[in-house]
């Protein structure tokens, strides 16, 4: 039997002549296409502006850059998460500050978080904001990760940053598409940041995007993504400017090609229809599993719309087979699976940096070690399916 990998881009004959199309017209770099990108992402998510970059992580580094987080400030955001997370907030010389979540929805948990405020800041006497009663520092932000196509809990996260006077940026991603009472993810904080990888919901091999409504940060962003050049070279090119363009402030080399954005435009067309077909998948999955001892599937409330970047499951830790040598026989049988994702509170650099502890996010650690992520991707049949059910099961028992 073929193989049935953990996720597969959906593409067709739309991208290839799309893609043809940049390449001979000759312009490959940033440019119209980046900006068609853009304009229907932006449309689509419900922000004003959207901003192209060459992946999730540059995008959140930017958004750190453009809200003025730096040293002696601190970000909150879950433990369970991919360390790019982490990193962005680390490549700026802010702390990151780590936040246990809730194992039915992968995503940061809000008791945790009124738990974390309470015991550890005060506010600040000059200010409404607060500060780190340990180490000083002001909580300038929070980094709510919408997991898996799951959207975080943000109203009360939103509350707390009106009180207490602190951004909201929206790593979302995961979970382009999906919605929080009727609003999408990347337009209910003062940024949102998204990726393109393969094993996202829309893919353009690598890319991000970060999505807001202002205007004056979309301006610093354009510079910044393009070595902090007040003028793009396509627009030096439209205006036929000859001599290059100032470079007032320091950036970096974070562009989206025309390339990956021709191939972005193609896959905003079919992601109505790609995550209809994930949630069918994910449908599929539920009805079969429910009742599967030692599994916990996957769950949203009605307010929310999953849209199943992955579908990821809890093997309990009294199952006859541990999770990794589950993987390990389904690998042997042709299924690929894979962990959710990482306790980076538990990877070694953050770990011994800021001395902690295994157990101090104990829900995430177990997230990381008992997660499954089951094959779900648009073209995957019905009959595969039940082979991975079958076999899942079969292992498990």
């Amino acid at each position: 039997m073929k193989p049935i990998p953990i996720t597969k881009p959906y593409f067709t004959n739309a991208e290839s002549r799309a893609v043809a199309r940049v390449l001979n017209s000759g312009w490959v770099t940033q440019g119209p296409k980046a900006e068609e990108f853009e304009k229907l992402f932006a449309e689509y998510s419900g922000s004003r502006y959207a901003v192209a970059t060459n992946s999730c992580a540059t995008a959140l580094h930017l958004a750190m850059i453009v809200l003025k987080v730096g040293p002696g400030d601190e970000v909150v955001m879950p433990s369970f998460t991919h360390v790019a997370t982490a990193n962005a907030v680390e490549e700026v010389g802010a702390r990151p500050v780590f936040v246990d979540i809730d194992i039915n929805t992968y995503n940061i948990s809000i008791p945790e978080l009124n738990k974390l405020i309470s015991a550890q800041y005060q506010p600040d006497k000059k200010s409404k904001g607060l500060i780190n009663r340990i180490t000083g520092n002001r909580l300038k932000a929070i980094m709510p990760v919408h997991l898996f196509g799951l959207m975080a809990d943000m109203e009360p996260i939103n509350r707390l940053a009106k009180k207490y006077d602190f951004y909201v940026i929206e790593d979302a991603a995961c979970a382009h598409g999906a919605e929080y009472q009727g609003k999408k993810a990347g337009a209910l904080g003062d940024i949102g940041c998204f990726s393109f990888h393969p094993r996202k919901i829309i893919t353009t091999g690598e890319g991000g995007m970060l999505t807001l409504n202002d205007k004056k940060l979309v301006d610093k962003l354009h510079e910044l993504r393009s070595h902090g050049s007040s003028l793009s070279d396509f627009k030096q090119h439209s205006k036929g400017v000859c001599i290059m363009s100032d470079f007032s402030i320091l950036g970096y080399n974070y562009r989206m090609t025309d390339i990956q954005a021709a191939v972005g435009v193609e896959q905003m067309k079919k992601l109505n229809g790609i995550i209809k077909e994930r949630q069918k998948g994910a449908a599929y999955y539920n009805k079969a599993l429910k009742e599967v001892k030692y599994l916990k599937i996957p769950v949203a409330a009605p307010n929310y719309k999953h849209i199943y970047q992955a579908y990821v499951t809890v093997i309990e830790n009294n199952a006859p087979v541990s999770r990794n040598n589950l993987m390990k026989k389904l690998q042997a049988k042709g299924i690929a699976t894979r962990q959710g994702t990482h306790a980076v509170h538990d990877s070694g650099y953050y770990k011994n940096k800021y001395k902690l502890k295994r157990d101090d996010f104990p829900v995430s650690l177990f997230a990381e070690n008992q997660t499954l992520t089951l094959p779900l991707y648009p073209g995957l049949t019905e009959r595969q399916q039940q082979r991975v059910v079958d076999a899942l099961i079969n292992t498990l028992n």
